[in-house]
């Protein structure tokens, strides 16, 4: 490999949540007990050593000493359309459909603010990111949740029916999309895109699709953005990306969404400016063009191909887990396994196995806020020396 995915980088003290955060948060592992080390596997963010062309751009930008107020530069722009074409087969992406956004959470809310009222029923699939949870409770929007159900070869698809009778008798005009999927990894089809674009037309729903993780894509699958699935699909959707999970940026802050239709990307646009708040910083844009390079896709694709790695290395471990039970991701670098078999065969609780993981000092995350009841959500973007010592230590001491 070209890059470094061997070195877990020391990140204690220097401003990271799945480190500094042990012990401190209600929603952070406990830390271990004596005699191990601490392996973070619970925030979703990287411990890789980044991509060196995001230092260099942003160094470059740096060491001129003004950062007044600026406007985007056309190679930010620029850097966006070729990344999405290279990637994505995007045809006819141009600068007036792309925005900024704070996060791609504040890009959910300024869509919803356009497409609905507060206390407006919004469908979601179950399981649910928790970001979109708090999100759209704090701001005033009732979830109805769809389950994604598995089919005979054990694939979470989504219940079409259920979403029927739920779109219709909640009248629910705006659903909130996630491509690939958070937590449980499923990147869509295209016959499921098209099956959900006409669900969608037919009762004259809204898209907001999350495609954050839409770089990090598993062998033998295929990202397709929602926009690229019919032309439905393409006039009413907002689509939200950004290089944060890719590249490990979200300290920097910056995203950016894709709107074709004129006046629902004038609307969003202006709902978006209403806080005053939400504009660009001029190092985060530098990210993403030093990011958005031929380099940077070649950093990707090696980080894929470990990611790759980590879960077949992961998956083996697993499947000598008795009670335990994991669907193959196909895309994101996280996993949802099913502990409901261990834990009713052992007596215990979720709490008892978590606490028994984070004394070993496998920090990983409680699944059941995401709405597994019996799960575990384990983060695989670090060494695969470090993934594989870890399922050891669960091998050995808890499963």
């Amino acid at each position: 490999m070209q890059y470094d995915f061997t070195t877990k980088p020391d990140r204690a003290g220097k401003d990271a949540s799945a480190i500094d955060s042990i012990g401190l948060s209600p929603q952070a592992p406990k830390p271990p007990k004596d005699g191990f080390s601490l392996i973070p596997m619970w925030v979703a963010d990287m411990n890789f050593v980044g991509f060196p062309g995001i230092g260099e751009s942003i160094i470059g930008r740096v060491n001129h000493p003004a950062f007044g107020y600026f406007n985007p530069r056309k190679e930010y722009y620029g850097s966006i359309i070729r990344w999405q074409k290279v990637r994505n087969g995007v045809e006819g992406l141009r600068p007036e459909h792309i925005g900024y956004e704070n996060g791609v959470l504040g890009g959910v809310i300024s869509a919803l603010g356009v497409l609905c009222s507060r206390g407006d029923n919004v469908l979601v699939h179950s399981p649910t990111y928790i970001g979109f949870t708090g999100s759209l409770a704090n701001s005033g929007y009732h979830i109805v949740h769809s389950e994604l159900i598995p089919d005979g070869r054990n694939v979470l698809r989504m219940d079409f029916d259920d979403m029927e009778k739920k779109i219709r008798e909640n009248d629910i005009h705006a659903m909130i999309f996630c491509s690939p999927h958070n937590p449980c990894g499923r990147v869509w089809e295209e016959q499921e895109l098209l099956m959900l674009s006409e669900l969608c037309e037919k009762y004259e729903v809204s898209v907001i699709s999350d495609e954050i993780w839409s770089d990090i894509i598993l062998e033998g699958h295929r990202h397709i953005p929602t926009q690229s699935a019919t032309d439905y699909l393409r006039d009413n959707t907002v689509a939200l990306y950004a290089p944060s999970k890719t590249f490990n940026l979200a300290g920097l802050v910056g995203s950016y969404r894709v709107i074709y239709n004129r006046r629902l990307g004038d609307r969003v646009k202006k709902e978006a400016s209403l806080s005053h708040y939400n504009n660009m910083n001029v190092l985060s844009m530098y990210a993403l063009t030093g990011a958005y390079t031929d380099e940077g896709m070649k950093w990707t694709d090696e980080m894929c191909a470990v990611i790759e790695k980590n879960v077949r290395l992961a998956a083996g471990y697993i499947e000598d887990f008795e009670g335990v039970t994991l669907r193959r991701p196909e895309g994101t670098y996280m996993i949802f396994p099913d502990c409901e078999g261990w834990c009713r065969a052992h007596g215990k609780s979720m709490d008892d196995l978590e606490t028994a993981c984070w004394d070993k000092g496998v920090a990983l995350q409680d699944g059941r806020m995401f709405h597994g009841k019996y799960s575990l959500r384990i983060n695989l973007a670090l060494p695969t020396l470090y993934v594989e010592e870890a399922f050891e230590r669960l091998r050995k001491y808890v499963f």
